[in-house]
């Protein structure tokens, strides 16, 4: 996707009814590393680890999936997991492996963690700080310690995007309060 240095004109090869975006600043300039680092970082939990990381998620450089029993981590396509969000397949105090499950579509907010045996459904949000000890249904949102659905039936898209952000960011583009 390009982004416009001039919100208020549409660039020249661009559809006029394609939403406005603001414009990358800040470390947004490096995402191309980005990018090329976090496949690295998941070819490497695929391959050495052995974890189930489908290879369209996308995380945080500093999130964390637990070592302790690495197979136990299934994660499927289009999630994204962001800062310092934690996934765990094991409970040492309890000593007990089960296998952590995250569906398709889904967004973990920064420093959640999801404890062992717990299934995310499809298309599901946990927001920021939560900790998720039970399953979460699809199409939800989980807040909270312990986390509880606040919310069900919602719609997102790809990596736990609302169907409606392309809009929302277009109107404050357009407002310039990007």
């Amino acid at each position: 996707m390009r982004y416009y240095s001039e919100v208020t004109q549409p660039m020249p090869d661009q559809d006029s009814a394609q939403p406005k975006k603001w414009r990358r600043r800040g470390l947004n300039r490096l995402s191309g590393l980005r990018n090329v680092l976090v496949s690295l970082r998941r070819a490497y939990l695929t391959r050495v680890w052995k974890m189930d990381i489908h290879p369209t998620a996308q995380m945080s450089l500093s999130a964390k999936s637990d070592r302790t029993f690495p197979i136990g981590v299934h994660v499927a396509e289009y999630f994204y997991v962001v800062f310092e969000a934690r996934i765990f397949p094991h409970d040492r105090t309890r000593g007990f492996y089960k296998h952590t499950r995250v569906g398709r579509n889904c967004f973990i907010g920064g420093r959640s963690m999801i404890l062992p045996g717990v299934e995310i459904g499809d298309n599901s949000i946990v927001a920021a700080g939560s900790i998720v000890t039970k399953n979460v249904p699809p199409n939800s949102i989980a807040a909270g310690n312990p986390a509880r659905i606040v919310r069900s039936d919602i719609e997102v898209g790809p990596y736990g995007r609302y169907l409606t952000a392309d809009e929302t960011e277009s109107q404050l583009s357009a407002a310039g309060m990007t």
